[in-house]
């Protein structure tokens, strides 16, 4: 049922108000100051907040103020007396829906009421229609055996409250997974809340995870929710961990064990209920040898361990991607979607791509911008460092700057590497291998035979098995 709060310190119009609205099949709340609003709020979520402007104590543009500092959602109608249009005007630039003024009719008020709701009801909407958007951009794509399992390990974790530690180099689509946990999980419905622990300078980090109040520090204009608190009932997502000070780390550990957050410079204790995720693209492990890093936090955060691969360890999944960050670009853009060439694919999985699959998006932006027509073949990739091999050997170049001296030879150096990257991709089991590369398991032993490739003993049981 649609929720109002009325705040106004004359019980008739709270009585008077109150009773229409509620014949109006709205769940209606009342309360006489701006303090007691803040408390009530803090406690109970409400679609619209009818607020008179002459207050005892906090007056309406304060009590405003305050809500807007803690980021409170809800849409306010002020309610203003005779004369004071100013401070109604005031209110709408601070955000308020509308005003009524008083003495108020009634029949007005519901009506402007009903537009508050409309209102909320559209910009809920909007944000569902983003979501979905936003929903296309956070595919795990992918068919090899590692993008496999890592769905597995993500289907996994998902639906439970247990922790997350998410590890991989960087550009691997760390948040990707954060994300994928998120939406699959019973909590989807609450917020995501993602932090950046790298790209917040040492001073700051505490208030932007557990807030500050007005005057704790120079420039603290204001109170400020923490990122700890903005999360409660969701998710938050704690990036580049390994980063975060030791003296920052005790203050994530406490709020782990204990579920509480308190603000810089303030005094009170705030239950919150968020679960955490991190990431980080280094050795916990050395980093704590090193002393950099709490072992008592790794053992708190490290209750699920997932291995995000890089993108050289799933190359057969590279076209794929490519393809799919086109097609999400052309949307962006408006254009019509490029389409690669075989020998564009080919140059494609031949790189190392050392950033990853943000190299590889960055990479496809660019020729989506840069590339005239609508195929794009390996000429236009040759701003890629083709002089890396992709074992991560140089390329022995023939004279004139070719990689092989002739087209057979070349075609056997690219099935050869594809077939050893294939291979390391199922793990060493040629029955999948085979599978994968669409050929007959004795044909691809014998073509292993001929690149003088041999197999591993695990892969071979496993294929037998």
């Amino acid at each position: 049922m649609p929720s109002i709060l009325i705040v106004d310190d004359e019980p008739g119009v709270r009585s008077a108000l109150g009773g229409v609205l509620r014949d109006e099949g709205y769940e209606v709340d009342a309360v006489e100051s701006g303090e007691v609003c803040l408390e009530q709020l803090a406690r109970q979520a409400y679609d619209v907040v009818l607020l008179d402007i002459w207050l005892p104590g906090m007056d309406g543009l304060a009590t405003l103020a305050r809500m807007r500092e803690r980021q409170i959602d809800v849409q306010v109608v002020i309610i203003s007396g005779h004369g004071n249009i100013e401070s109604a005007v005031r209110a709408i630039k601070m955000g308020a829906f509308d005003f009524v003024e008083k003495p108020l009719s009634l029949e007005k008020t519901v009506v402007v009421v009903r537009n508050a709701f409309r209102q909320r009801r559209l910009e809920a909407e909007n944000l569902s229609l983003r979501a979905k958007v936003d929903a296309g951009r956070h595919i795990m794509v992918g068919e090899s055996y590692a993008m496999a399992k890592l769905r597995e390990q993500v289907d996994m974790a998902a639906p439970t409250n247990g922790r997350v530690l998410i590890l991989g180099e960087n550009g691997t689509g760390k948040e990707l997974v954060a994300r994928n946990i998120h939406q699959l999980s019973q909590r989807r419905a609450g917020p995501f809340v993602e932090v950046n622990c790298a790209a917040i300078p040492e001073e700051l980090i505490e208030s932007e995870l557990f807030g500050h109040v007005r005057g704790a520090f120079t420039g603290a204009v204001s109170d400020r929710r923490g990122k700890f608190e903005a999360a409660h009932g969701g998710t938050i997502f704690l990036d580049e961990i390994a980063d975060m000070s030791l003296k920052t780390q005790a203050k994530v550990l406490r709020v782990l064990q204990e579920q509480v957050t308190e603000a810089v410079g303030g005094s009170s204790r705030i239950r919150v209920d968020a679960r955490v995720l991190a990431a980080t693209n280094k050795d916990l492990t050395a980093e704590i040898r090193a002393g950099r890093f709490r072992e008592d936090l790794y053992f708190r955060l490290n209750v699920v361990p997932i291995f995000v691969p890089p993108l050289r360890d799933r190359y057969e999944d590279i076209s794929l991607l490519a393809d799919h960050f086109m097609a999400m670009l052309a949307r962006e853009y408006g254009r019509r979607a490029k389409t690669f060439e075989a020998d564009a694919i080919v140059a494609l999985r031949q790189y190392e791509w050392p950033g990853n699959v943000r190299e590889l998006h960055n990479v496809v932006e660019r020729l989506m911008i840069m590339v005239p027509g609508e195929r794009i073949s390996s000429r236009d990739l040759s701003f890629l460092d083709q002089g890396l091999a992709p074992g991560g050997g140089v390329r022995a170049e023939a004279p004139g700057g070719v990689a092989a001296k002739t087209l057979h030879e070349a075609r056997d150096r690219f099935e050869s590497e594809y077939i050893r990257r294939a291979l390391a991709g199922q793990q060493g089991n040629i029955s999948r291998t085979a599978d994968l590369l669409g050929i007959e398991r004795s044909n691809l032993y014998r073509k292993m035979r001929g690149f003088g490739i041999t197999p591993s003993r695990r892969g071979e049981e496993e294929s037998r098995g």
